[in-house]
């Protein structure tokens, strides 16, 4: 019984199906049991969290991460997806806590000084948390000053910045150059995306990782784990 409510599962983030009012990409499965039923079904059924995350959610989200490279999936397709295991993973939360399952980390992230874009932002951090992060999203326009107090006192693993525009892009030298002014450089790994920014970029301003989007900045960060390990 559970093998097939973690397969189902399974089936359901690669069809986008957040509850069972959603018809799934393939337009005919409204009614059935979907992503957040069948989460809250698992759990009853006494399958551990770790199991329904990565049997399930991540495994979910990597075919569609294959879908979207291959363009079988689109934008709205994947963020349907993204979104259900979201709310899946606050489902998971507190059973998580209760069993000392250790998150992969703490990742902070957020759009910089001046930049108001942040549906990228949101995607990532939506991809991010489904994979098993702990994440902390600061929102748009987010002052440096306020990342520095952040990233200060929560102590995360991670630092994502994000800027669409070439004009607001600058803001991400800035933070880094005051994390090391205050002596956090060398404490959290930093990670920039968005439309204005590259690898060549990352490296000028002293950045560990240039993620092209969620599911490469995954990749980027499951390669830092086992550097750590």
């Amino acid at each position: 019984m559970s093998e097939d409510i973690i397969a189902l599962l399974k089936e359901n983030v690669i069809q986008g199906r957040k509850t069972k009012d959603d018809e799934g990409i393939d337009g005919s499965m409204t009614g059935i049991p979907a992503v957040l039923e069948l989460t809250q079904l698992a759990l009853e059924e006494e399958v551990s969290p770790k199991v329904i995350i990565t049997q399930s959610l991540t495994a979910g989200m990597q075919v569609v991460g294959e879908k979207f490279a291959r363009k079988e999936y689109f934008i709205p397709d994947m963020l349907a997806s993204a979104e259900a295991v979201g709310e899946a993973m606050d489902i998971l939360k507190p059973y998580l806590e209760a069993s000392n399952v250790e998150t992969k980390g703490r990742f902070v992230i957020a759009t910089v000084r001046g930049d108001i874009h942040d549906i990228g932002k949101n995607i990532v951090a939506i991809l991010l948390k489904g994979a098993g992060y702990e994440v902390n999203d600061l929102g748009a326009d987010v002052a440096t000053e306020k990342i520095l107090e952040v990233v200060r006192e929560s102590k995360p693993d991670f630092l994502g910045l994000s800027a669409l525009l070439t004009t607001t892009m600058v803001a991400m030298g800035e933070v880094i150059e005051a994390l090391k002014q205050n002596n956090l450089r060398d404490k959290v790994k930093v990670l920039i995306g968005g439309a204005a920014v590259s690898d060549e970029y990352a490296q000028e301003i002293g950045a560990d990782a240039y993620c092209v989007d969620g599911f490469h900045a995954i990749k980027v960060l499951d390669a830092f784990q086992e550097v750590r390990t």
